[in-house]
């Protein structure tokens, strides 16, 4: 998968469980984050079973943590990381969840329209531990793997992995000429 740098699950919670008493800050966009007033809604375990446009089957796992931002925005400081573990400790004690799954985060607000986000850099500010948010992309497969995607009924693909080489154009000729008198205007044929 062509992304952003993906964490898995195990990678993501070993880096909560470092920080268990720092807060635990989200931020979403250049000095955008996420209020301090959000809960952790749900954790989600979500198979993907896909066929990309060349026909080959692909198969992971994601790990989506939903944040949400409720109306009345009245904490001054955000979730504790010790508090984000316990609620982690409480799903999987129910849904064991995949270490090698691919983290993503859900959130939006009303400046900004709900989707799905990949952890990026996480780094210590203060007394914060921050997740940078990082879009998701989307991407052909196919052509990562150097491969064209599917072709239309007649034939043609519709897309293919872009090369720097042009093919050049050759002047074929006939080789297989054995009587040398078959010219062009000789009458022969």
């Amino acid at each position: 998968m062509d992304t952003t740098t993906v964490m898995n699950w195990q990678d993501f919670k070993a880096n909560l469980l470092l920080h268990p008493e720092l807060t635990l800050q989200f931020q979403y966009a250049a000095d955008m984050w996420v209020d301090a007033s959000y809960h952790i809604t749900e954790i989600k375990q979500a198979p993907i079973v896909s066929v990309d446009c060349g026909g080959k089957m692909n198969s992971w796992t994601e790990i989506i943590v939903q944040l949400w931002e409720p109306s009345g925005k009245n904490n001054a400081s955000a979730m504790a990381v010790g508090k984000a573990l316990s609620i982690i400790e409480l799903v999987e004690k129910t849904l064991p969840l995949n270490p090698l799954g691919q983290v993503k985060i859900e959130f939006g607000n009303s400046q900004f329209d709900t989707r799905q986000m990949y952890p990026g850099e996480i780094a210590i500010e203060g007394t914060n531990l921050i997740v940078m948010l990082n879009p998701d992309i989307t991407q052909c497969k196919a052509i990562g793997r150097g491969q064209s995607c599917g072709t239309t009924a007649t034939g043609e693909t519709c897309c293919e992995p872009a090369t720097d080489e042009t093919k050049p154009k050759i002047q074929l000729k006939n080789l297989a000429v054995a009587d040398p008198c078959c010219t062009p205007g000789a009458g022969c044929c």
